[in-house]
């Protein structure tokens, strides 16, 4: 019997996982929360053997999650789960300490074998994100880097919303900050990519396909 707290922004995401996991695993205990304070609170209030974690939560970047998580539990593994590309977030989520990626495309199936995985106390990636972590680990950060992964994980977010094509407000409303705070990562991200205008920002995120799911 295994406890699980499953983390996602979207209801409708959690009672599906919630029934994925009650048919076909023996759960003990399955909690939902919905924001980063909700997922600090339930970890330290009792003990979980996996933690199911959206990458983007409504009030707080998914890998900030885990790093906190981390540091007051350091041995509870952590599945992020996503809908962005395999290759382009995988390498975050276990730079940030998670124990498993998985995408929210994948089958019933591979999210159950994620689970038990991780409480079995191994890791779980899809071969195709595990090829990149290899890589990405192997060489550290090449000067050849690709441009937006010189950014932080906030940064990251807020160009993946920039690219899904959501203003600079929609985005200070999504993740509850100011709209001087999403402008200062805006220009943060400018300079860091090298770029001149956020015109070209959403050009290079469409061409990556660098977008949030709406």
């Amino acid at each position: 019997m295994i406890r699980v707290l499953v983390a996602d922004r979207h209801p409708v995401v959690r009672t599906g996982l919630r029934a994925i996991l009650v048919r076909r695993c023996h759960i003990a205990t399955l909690g939902e929360a919905e924001t980063g304070p909700e997922v600090l609170h339930l970890v330290a209030k009792q003990p979980w053997d996996v933690v199911v974690l959206d990458a983007s939560l409504p009030d707080r970047n998914g890998l900030e999650i885990v790093k906190e998580i981390k540091r007051a539990r350091p041995k509870l593994p952590i599945l992020v789960i996503s809908d962005h590309p395999e290759n382009e977030l995988a390498v975050r989520a276990l730079r940030a300490g998670a124990a498993g990626y998985i995408s929210k495309k994948a089958t019933p199936a591979e999210l159950v074998n994620a689970v038990l995985r991780l409480a079995q106390g191994q890791r779980y990636m899809s071969p195709a994100a595990a090829e990149e972590l290899i890589t990405a680990l192997g060489s550290g950060y090449p000067s050849d880097q690709a441009p937006h992964e010189r950014l932080s994980n906030r940064e990251f977010q807020v160009l993946c919303l920039l690219g899904s094509g959501k203003s600079v407000g929609r985005i200070a409303e999504e993740l509850e900050r100011s709209v001087k705070t999403i402008s200062t990562y805006r220009a943060r991200i400018l300079t860091k990519m090298e770029m001149r205008s956020t015109a070209q920002l959403v050009h290079y995120a469409l061409q990556r396909r660098l977008t949030e799911p709406a």
